[in-house]
């Protein structure tokens, strides 16, 4: 929920309880004002299990989710019993991997606030699309210039990600609303295709394949879709164990798909032709994969979320081989992508968060602090390759981010 002045002064004259009469908190933070601020748009564990900020970056973070400068005083308020009852500490700081690499960011704060931006991708003509799921938006970025426009889509949709047909126009999944669709960009027509089956009813990731069918996962719903755009025509296939979550989704040079499991230790293998599924059970019983990524050889990468380790699946000889990230099993690896002949990944449970890097041929890693807004909140949720480098997020600063390195080439991710 974005907070603008307008609401901000109604809360302040109508009273806190009057205007979020649906906010309950199992563990408040301990000011009815604060509670009321920082739990409108998440649960109050966000705030206590973050590594903490001075008052001058939780004034500077909280900038990045909602508009308080109508009310100085409260918003001075806020920070400061922020700052006193969380204050920095080192308890989530990450390993660093060293190595020689440098890195360079540009960051792009998206225009509404509160939106939480997501699941940035590059068209080839240079352009980053996005998603904003609490706004119910589709973005479109020109980095050269930094024009922003935002196009709404249908109440109610929360769009999980967007991904780009072969014409380059943006289709997102209906995260809440059973859908997925496109919009015209000239236009901002949106053209929406509602799940045939009631127990569809969460779209969540997605990508096309080389003959123009728009595959996704719908998580919750332990189901994986495929959208035929001529006919209109979806089909959905259940998997084979209950609460697998599909996840993440790719697609190999061979065709097949590739889905990861964040309920259960499995990947998942779909035929692009009869939707026949093979799954991929994965060695640790605990293991829970957030997503994956396939190379040019048809290996699969993936993150070992729950463990803390990045994985390769050899589909060919079904050799599994897992690797503990620099910071270990407590660091939560989520997003994945394939650029420069390397594997790039984050940790997400750490402040500040890190990029990783993972040279296949020497078996080696490289970690960098990820820094958004000038503070160290987090999260990337999903990147991937870009015209010059990596794309991604923060979905805590409600910015984009274009990662890039002092090499020549990127590869597709």
């Amino acid at each position: 929920m974005m907070i603008n002045k307008y609401s901000f002064l109604s809360l302040l004259a109508g009273g806190i309880s009057a205007y979020y009469p649906a906010v309950t908190l199992a563990q408040p933070l301990g000011d009815p004002l604060v509670d009321a601020i920082c739990t409108a748009c998440h649960n109050s564990a966000t705030v206590r299990n973050s590594s903490g900020y001075s008052a001058a970056d939780w004034a500077q973070l909280t900038s990045h989710m909602i508009n308080l400068s109508a009310a100085p005083e409260q918003q001075r308020a806020i920070t400061d019993y922020l700052a006193k009852n969380f204050p920095p500490s080192k308890r989530l700081n990450p390993q660093l991997a060293p190595g020689d690499l440098t890195l360079s960011v540009r960051e792009w704060q998206v225009p509404t606030l509160g939106q939480r931006p997501r699941d940035p991708i590059q068209a080839v003509d240079g352009t980053i699309w996005w998603v904003g799921q609490w706004g119910n938006i589709l973005g479109r970025l020109n980095p050269e210039t930094g024009e922003m426009k935002e196009y709404k889509l249908p109440a109610g949709a929360k769009p999980h990600t967007v991904t780009l047909d072969a014409e380059g126009r943006p289709w997102y999944t209906g995260n809440k609303n059973a859908t997925v669709g496109y919009v015209e960009p000239d236009t901002g027509k949106v053209v929406e295709f509602p799940m045939p089956d009631p127990s569809a009813k969460d779209p969540h990731s997605a990508i096309f394949d080389s003959n123009g069918k728009l595959w996704f996962t719908l998580q919750h719903s332990n189901q994986v879709g495929r959208l035929d755009p001529k006919s209109g025509k979806i089909d959905l296939v259940v998997l084979p164990r209950p609460n697998s979550r599909p996840y993440g989704i790719k697609i190999a040079p061979d065709g097949t798909v590739w889905v990861a499991c964040n309920g259960q230790n499995c990947l998942i293998a779909l035929d692009p032709n009869t939707m026949s599924i093979e799954e991929v059970q994965l060695p640790d019983p605990a293991t829970r994969t957030r997503r994956l990524a396939v190379d040019q050889e048809g290996q699969v990468w993936f993150v070992n979320s729950s463990l803390g380790r990045l994985g390769r699946y050899q589909p060919k000889t079904g050799e599994i081989k897992e690797w503990p990230t620099p910071s270990g099993k407590d660091s939560h690896p989520y997003a994945i992508a394939i650029a420069d002949d390397a594997i790039w990944f984050n940790e997400s449970s750490l402040r500040p968060e890190t990029l990783v890097r993972f040279d296949p041929a020497t078996e080696k890693f490289q970690s960098w602090v990820v820094e958004s807004g000038g503070v160290k909140a987090g999260l990337i949720r999903h990147m991937r390759a870009s015209n010059h480098g990596l794309v991604a997020h923060q979905t805590a600063t409600n910015s984009l981010l274009e990662i890039r390195w002092d090499v020549a080439e990127n590869s597709s991710d």
